[in-house]
C-alpha cells in the first residue's frame, strides 16, 4: 500500500477572478512552511514530492522541498479543474455554480458541454493519476493539488457525489492510501466553513 499524504496549496495572492496562476501571499508563504514542518512530523524520511504544474501548488511545496532536498516532480494529473472559459469574472461564476453541484451536473452543466471540455475524463484522470502512485512508490508520496482535484480524491475514497463533498482549507493535508486500483481516506484534513457557508453546504 501506497500512502498518500495530498496538500491544498496555501493562499493565493488572487482569487479565482483576478489571476489564471497567481503565486502565494505572505499568508500563503506562512502555511506552506507551517505544513512542510508538518509534513516532516509525519514523515521520518524525505520521500518523493508532487506538484500541480501552477504557481500556488509549487511555491507551497518549495519548503518541504528544500528542507527534504528534494525536487518536485511537476504532475499535470493532479493539477486544477480545467476552465472551460477565459473571462476570469464568468469563469468564477461557472466553479461557483458547478461547485455547489454534482459531478453528474457539471458533466451535463450547459457551459461544459459548449466548452467540449472532458470533465469527466479530468475526474478519472485524478483518481488514476493518484493511484498510479503505487507504482511510483512503496511507502508514501506527498502531492501538492487543488481544492476540486481533493474533492475528486476524496469522493473516489469516499463514494460521495457533491462535487464539493468536503472544503478543504489552504494547506489543508488530507492522507489516503491506495493498492493501485482502490484509493481509501484514512484521515481528512482541515476544513474551511467560509467556502462550505458560500456554496450553502454548512452544517
Amino acid at each position: 500500500m501506497t500512502r498518500i499524504y495530498m496538500i491544498r496549496h496555501g493562499k493565493a495572492a488572487a482569487g479565482w477572478d483576478g489571476d489564471a496562476d497567481p503565486g502565494l501571499d505572505a499568508l500563503g508563504q506562512a502555511q506552506a512552511e507551517a505544513v512542510a514542518q508538518k509534513v516532516q512530523s509525519l514523515i521520518a524520511d524525505p520521500v518523493a514530492i508532487f506538484s500541480s504544474p501552477l504557481k500556488r501548488c509549487q511555491e507551497t511545496a518549495a519548503p518541504l522541498a528544500a528542507a527534504w532536498g528534494v525536487t518536485p516532480q511537476i504532475e499535470a494529473g493532479v493539477g486544477e479543474i480545467p476552465p472551460p472559459l477565459t473571462d476570469l469574472t464568468e469563469r468564477t461564476a461557472w466553479l461557483r455554480r458547478v461547485m455547489a453541484g454534482t459531478w453528474d451536473g457539471l458533466y451535463a452543466d450547459a457551459v461544459s458541454i459548449e466548452s467540449g471540455v472532458d470533465f469527466r475524463g479530468w475526474n478519472d484522470n485524478v483518481r488514476a493519476t493518484l493511484n498510479r502512485m503505487s507504482d511510483m512508490s512503496s511507502s508514501d508520496v506527498v502531492i501538492f493539488s487543488h481544492f476540486i482535484a481533493l474533492n475528486a480524491a476524496y469522493c473516489a475514497a469516499t463514494g460521495t457525489e457533491d462535487v464539493v463533498s468536503f472544503a478543504p482549507q489552504n494547506c489543508s493535508l488530507s492522507i489516503f492510501e491506495t493498492d493501485g486500483t482502490k484509493l481509501n481516506l484514512i484521515e481528512q484534513g482541515e476544513e474551511t466553513e467560509d467556502m462550505k457557508i458560500a456554496l450553502g453546504k454548512s452544517t
